[in-house]
């Protein structure tokens, strides 16, 4: 994992049309979905998301999006939420335990699936298909930060260093765009939460209503621990469950649940 403060280079030419497009939707609801392909010249990622964590706040989610691939993002963001967060420290920067009111510099932070602890690796990469993240984070005060993150899944190249170099130079004035947005635009409508029962039943009839309910809880995000908690189930039993489900529907893992019902 690398961290760094950028430097104070002009973005590329490039760049500069990029935030033209980006500009231009300031405000609107298709921003987030928008940004994505406007930004392939120059990071070519496959969702994003913005957000605030830290245990000194409450997190929450303000934009994401996927290009090129189902968006899972949302999901991503209960599995992250669902234990990882708690431990996660990937994100933090040294200048959360700065006094308040102090110009807090921009952090960049970069790091790999491989690098992630197994737990925050298994339910939130490898579930989701990503593989590589660089993100751009502003601390907001102790254990509170603010993380404008794009992800890289296992299907694309890894970013060069050529495109990491291209980030550094335009960070700063996307996390001023990304930050205007939020200010201009209306609040959003609260998420609609995907019928994951319906769609599994469609796929399988012959699944249990005890499949059902663990089949969902993994499409919301939970870990097979999470799952036996909710259920007051045991993790045997649990894994039981599972194992009987993706075998009625042909999968062996999580990831393609999610590629069957999306």
């Amino acid at each position: 994992m690398r961290k760094w403060t950028p430097g104070q280079s002009s973005p590329p030419a490039l760049a500069g049309g990029v935030m033209a497009q980006a500009i231009g939707r300031l405000g609107e609801q298709g921003f987030a979905t928008e940004l994505l392909p406007a930004l392939t010249p120059l990071l070519p990622a496959a969702s994003w998301s913005v957000y605030r964590t830290g245990l000194a706040c409450q997190p929450a989610l303000f934009l994401s999006a996927s290009h090129g691939v189902p968006d899972t993002t949302q999901a991503c963001w209960h599995a992250y939420l669902a234990g990882p967060y708690v431990r996660d420290r990937s994100l933090h920067t040294e200048a959360e335990g700065e006094s308040e009111g102090a110009s807090a510099p921009l952090q960049l932070c970069h790091i790999t699936a491989r690098e992630v602890p197994q737990d925050h690796r298994a339910c939130v990469y490898e579930a989701h298909g990503v593989a590589e993240r660089v993100s751009i984070v502003e601390a907001e005060g102790p254990e509170s930060l603010f993380a404008v993150n794009f992800y890289r899944h296992q299907h694309q190249r890894p970013f060069s260093d050529a495109q990491l170099g291209d980030f550094e130079a335009w960070s700063p004035a996307l996390l001023a765009l990304v930050r205007k947005h939020l200010q201009v635009s209306p609040p959003a409508p609260p998420p609609v939460q995907p019928a994951w029962r319906e769609r599994l039943q469609a796929l399988h009839p012959g699944l249990t209503e005890r499949e059902l309910d663990v089949c969902e809880r993994l499409l919301r995000g939970y870990t097979q621990d999470g799952v036996a908690a909710d259920l007051g189930l045991s993790l045997p039993t649990v894994k039981t469950y599972r194992n009987r489900a993706f075998a009625r529907l042909g999968i062996h893992f999580r990831n393609e649940l999610f590629a069957r019902v999306m």
